[in-house]
């Protein structure tokens, strides 16, 4: 009965795979333009109608289930890592780290240079950590401070935090992201990162000159200048500020860069905080628990320090680690129906030139990252798809690895409910729809990527060494 029903099923056509995809694009539009609403509800629904199609197709309602909780399983340290930031979020700012961090950060940086230094120091903390999360999750949140102290628009803070900390998720050696593209193709870590900065050193150095731009045309219109000093005066009144409360960040990076797994490493940042704030900043253990709990809480009579004080708790998190669970739902489903993949062969099938082919990968990684909600999957599910095109065409991996990076890397903090979207959401408080326009390096990179396809730029060919047969047993391996 069982291979009786696993021949009943069947592939969709390309106009129905498209169903549940439009319906998920028309009901966010609807939902987040129209009524301002989040997007967990048209989410949900979009699950329904996939799910739907997918039993029309065939599928058990038991084979969908497994699906969904492969899928979920792929999100569960994102879903960790949310919630102990929420507690380091909490115990930074009860024990006076984020504060000081702020105070410091307005008497050295000028804000007609805040987007373009923002933006370098996290190329720089996330190169070091390999780490997107880590990076922002730290010196990010501070960074956000720093800008509203300065009357920089949140926006444009998260999103030269975003283009700076993706850069070092892309291009270190430490990143999951970087180790994972040449395994998903075959070919060497380090020839992967030699030939991914023929197009990310371009379009760094594009997104850094836009932020100094930028910058002095807001310095130049007026910033909150004056407010500064009144911050500055408000913190010292609240916290103890001190130069030995820039230690934790330092002790972070430091074992981030020691490979000290993100959990236990941002858990340890978390305890610091927690004894900062109970033995410098002379706090009780259960405003501790409650900073960690609910979010550190503070009534200073300034709307501008409040809104930088009131943040964090793993409460906080909760509508975030939500959204996660519906999109990677939602993902698990479209993966067993075999939606992308139908989308994916209509597209390539129409694929006539190789800047048409590296574009046509672009868009994929984007819609990966769209409906499969999760950074990996827009490296794994395009890299296993393209990998033989690529291979016909004489095209070396090493284009295909940069590409996957150029596009599914940095494509995945713009979607707002892809996991790495839902994180930065949850550390800067700014949504991606916001920080979208100015995170420059995301959009950036696979532009260059395209235009260097088009112009035949570092498109490198292959000779016979390697068969195809060889490539796909080596992306098998690393398969979930």
């Amino acid at each position: 009965m069982k291979e009786e029903a696993k021949k009943k099923v069947r592939k969709p056509s390309i106009w129905l795979a498209l169903v549940p995809v439009a319906f998920m694009v028309v009901s966010l539009s609807i939902s987040v333009i129209k009524f301002e609403a989040d997007p967990h509800i048209p989410l949900f629904l979009s699950t329904i109608v996939a799910a739907v199609i997918a039993v029309k197709l065939g599928h058990s309602w038991a084979d969908i289930e497994k699906s969904i909780f492969k899928t979920i399983m792929l999100s569960l340290q994102a879903i960790l890592i949310l919630m102990i930031i929420g507690t380091l979020m909490g115990t930074w700012l009860a024990g006076g780290i984020v504060p000081t961090m702020i105070y410091y950060g307005l008497d050295i940086i000028s804000p007609a240079y805040y987007l373009l230094a923002a933006c370098i120091i996290c190329c720089i903390v996330s190169m070091a950590a390999g780490n997107a999360w880590s990076a922002a999750g730290t010196v990010g949140i501070a960074l956000m401070g720093i800008g509203q102290g300065l009357g920089v628009p949140l926006p444009m803070v998260a999103g030269a935090i975003v283009s700076g900390v993706y850069f070092g998720d892309k291009m270190s050696p430490l990143s999951e992201t970087t180790n994972l593209a040449p395994a998903v193709v075959g070919i060497g870590l380090f020839e992967h990162i030699r030939n991914m900065i023929y197009t990310t050193g371009p379009a760094l150095i594009i997104s850094l000159v836009l932020y100094g731009l930028l910058g002095i045309k807001y310095f130049g219109e007026g910033s909150r200048v004056n407010d500064v000093e009144l911050i500055q005066n408000i913190l010292t009144n609240e916290f103890v500020i001190s130069p030995f409360l820039l230690i934790p960040p330092l002790l972070i990076i430091v074992i981030l860069v020691l490979k000290i797994p993100a959990i236990p490493g941002l858990t340890i940042g978390s305890i610091v905080g927690a004894f900062c704030a109970l033995f410098v900043q002379g706090a009780g253990v259960k405003d501790v628990i409650a900073a960690m709990h609910t979010g550190f809480t503070a009534d200073t009579g300034n709307v501008i320090t409040d809104e930088l004080l009131n943040q964090g708790g793993i409460e906080n998190m909760m509508s975030m680690i939500a959204l996660v669970l519906i999109a990677m739902s939602f993902g698990g489903v479209l993966e067993k129906a075999q939606i992308l993949e139908t989308i994916v062969q209509a597209l390539v099938k129409k694929v006539k030139r190789t800047g048409s082919l590296i574009a046509t990968t672009v868009v994929t990684c984007f819609s990966a990252n769209a409906v499969g909600c999760e950074q990996y999957m827009s490296i794994i599910i395009p890299g296993r798809m393209y990998l033989f095109e690529y291979k016909k065409r004489g095209l070396h991996p090493k284009v295909l690895a940069r590409t996957l990076e150029d596009a599914g890397t940095m494509s995945s903090p713009l979607i707002p409910w892809t996991t790495c979207g839902v994180f930065m959401l949850g550390v800067l408080g700014v949504s991606a729809f916001e920080y979208a326009p100015y995170a420059f390096l995301a959009w950036i990179s696979p532009i260059v990527a395209v235009i260097y396809a088009y112009l035949n730029i570092k498109i490198d060919r292959i000779s016979d060494e390697e068969e195809p047969e060889e490539l796909v047993r080596r992306v098998d391996k690393i398969t979930p």
